[in-house]
């Protein structure tokens, strides 16, 4: 009996080992979560799928240049919370995005909130 028992506990223990890291997808750890930056841009696309939402926006600078930036977001079930829909934001449409920058200075960002032209604000998450 003895023997079975240090059989389960160890097969539970290997289990575990192989099994974590499934959980690192949802890490954070590739954005700066201790800044946030505010971006003003055109959309560009909206894409409304599994397993996470994505923005793609225009940002022009003081000098003139176009950047493409995307916002990474939570899954539209989880948007849908927050009171997002699929056709929350529209191509062309100007709005305030802001986040948390990824680490390697990329153009991509974690959604924090959008503020629409109108004003209406759309967290990403929830308060």
């Amino acid at each position: 009996m003895r023997d079975k028992l240090i059989a389960f506990f160890g097969l539970c223990a290997v289990s575990f080992v192989i099994s974590s890291p499934v959980l690192a997808h949802h890490s954070m750890s590739m954005y700066d979560l201790n800044r946030a930056i505010t971006l003003k841009g055109k959309v560009t696309g909206f894409s409304w799928s599994n397993p996470h939402a994505q923005i793609h926006f225009d940002v022009q600078d003081e000098q003139g240049t176009v950047r493409r930036w995307t916002a990474d977001c939570p899954a539209p079930r989880r948007l849908s919370k927050t009171g997002w829909s699929m056709d929350a934001l529209k191509a062309e449409e100007q709005v305030t995005i802001i986040g948390n920058q990824a680490n390697d200075g990329s153009n991509v960002m974690r959604l924090n909130r959008v503020v629409l032209p109108d004003g209406e604000e759309l967290d990403g998450y929830l308060r």
